[in-house]
């Protein structure tokens, strides 16, 4: 039994654990379908180029920039946003986040230079901005470090869910709409998934609440617990200014450790597609379905993962053997990259532990820095990732010009992984017991 579990006052811990559960329940599932959405509407650029490159006569390292420069939007106003939301509240600022990026995300159906398709790019990543860490803040201020790492986990599941039923949706669209009302696959494809984000926006206006004191699901003594664990916690973690937050070592640590592991993540998410061609299929839905596989198998890893650290209470190993993992998978389904079947293996095994890593990785920053420090602390490890995702889009796009095959890119990745799984194991124990006892997936 756990006893550094913070235990405020007298309350019963059976009440303590029903209001968690109650607010688990009313908070999670709606930022699960947020985080869906949003990153459907992020790659889907990557099922798009199926046939967007032939209609509009881009090349793969026009493809590059367009997809890259997303993250050059979402860079420049990430660290503003963060605290933008931890100023005016989440409830408002994700709703504003959501419409705008639905809205521009939509709006691509009618891009038809690459100018145009920059442009656009750049805006959505400046709609999107702040989305991701703002939800890991927003569950600082709910729950405490001990029982936030299963609410992370929860979160992050959304991404290889999202990819799995994206890469479905995204085919059956773009197979079954091509042509319709004059409009290519593609076009339907963007209209069709970024439209939920508007709807999505209006919910989290009406559904979520800023803080434990505004939640009616709860009653009085229940929020009185709840916050006090929080009250409690923050007593033994600095709650600094935002330039603290900025210029903390081990932020900057676990921003190249970031870095590194989401490399990996958008070589994987925009380029499999392309891979599963070039490996001989030709129809976009069975592309689709050769695509959800790896993420179902992630989806079921990432729990096998989180259980193994949840039960040894350690963080470092876990994300290194996943990176190395991941890096090895890459590497063998490049090497076999003309058999559909062994690169299929390779690459189902690489995007498992890769993706494995995040929820393990996302349960070392929170409890670091607290207040406007941890706002910006997690929004700067985020922005880091995002760096990742432009650099290694153009990367990948230049050397998949360069050489005429993705081989190049994939090995590059792989070594990415290895230097991102190095940097995990160099992080350093932490001091704090209730870090220690974190627990990181459910």
């Amino acid at each position: 039994m756990n006893t550094l579990s913070p235990q405020p006052g007298d309350m019963p811990d059976h009440a303590l654990q029903s209001a968690y559960r109650k607010t688990a329940w009313r908070v999670i599932p709606l930022l699960i379908v947020c985080y869906l959405v949003a990153y459907l509407d992020r790659v889907n650029v990557g099922f798009a180029k199926l046939q967007m490159l032939d209609d509009l006569k881009f090349s793969d390292a026009v493809y590059g920039l367009g997809a890259g420069v997303f993250f050059v939007g979402y860079l420049m106003f990430e660290i503003p946003s963060n605290i933008a939301l931890h100023r005016f509240g989440a409830r408002r600022w994700i709703a504003r986040i959501m419409m705008t990026w639905g809205l521009l995300s939509a709006a691509m159906m009618f891009i038809e230079t690459p100018m145009s398709f920059y442009v656009l790019r750049f805006l959505i990543g400046v709609a999107e901005a702040g989305f991701f860490p703002g939800i890991i803040f927003y569950l600082t201020t709910w729950f405490p470090s001990h029982r936030r790492g299963v609410m992370i986990s929860l979160f992050i599941a959304a991404l290889p869910i999202s990819s799995m039923l994206g890469s479905l949706i995204s085919g059956l669209i773009m197979q079954s709409l091509d042509g319709v009302a004059g409009y290519a696959g593609w076009q339907w494809l963007f209209v069709i998934e970024g439209l939920p984000a508007v709807a999505l926006g209006a919910a989290v206006f009406f559904l979520l609440r800023d803080r434990i004191a505004d939640a009616p699901w709860l009653s009085p003594e229940e929020k009185r617990g709840m916050q006090a664990a929080l009250d409690r916690e923050a007593m033994d973690k600095p709650r600094n200014s935002v330039r603290d937050g900025l210029l903390n070592p081990k932020i900057w640590l676990l921003g190249a450790v970031y870095f590194c592991l989401v490399l990996g993540q958008y070589v994987i998410s925009f380029w499999m597609p392309t891979i599963i061609r070039n490996s001989g299929v030709a129809e976009p839905w069975a592309i689709g379905v050769l695509t959800a596989i790896p993420y179902s198998v992630a989806t079921l890893s990432m729990v096998l993962v989180g259980r193994s650290s949840d039960r040894h209470r350690e963080y470092r190993w876990h994300l290194g053997v996943c990176a190395f993992i991941g890096a090895g998978g890459v590497v063998f389904g490049t090497l076999f990259g003309d058999s559909l079947l062994l690169s299929m293996i390779g690459l189902t095994i690489g995007t498992a532990a890769m993706i494995s890593s995040l929820p393990v990785f996302w349960g070392m920053p929170t409890a670091v820095v607290g207040g406007a420090a941890a706002a910006a602390g997690i929004a700067l490890i985020n922005s880091l990732g995002n760096v990742a995702g432009f650099f290694s889009t153009i990367v990948v796009g230049w050397l998949t010009q360069l050489t005429g095959n993705t081989q190049a890119a994939m090995y590059f990745m792989a070594g990415a992984l290895v230097i991102g799984g190095l940097l995990g194991l160099s992080v350093s124990r932490p001091r704090n017991p209730q870090l220690a006892d974190m627990k990181t997936v459910a």
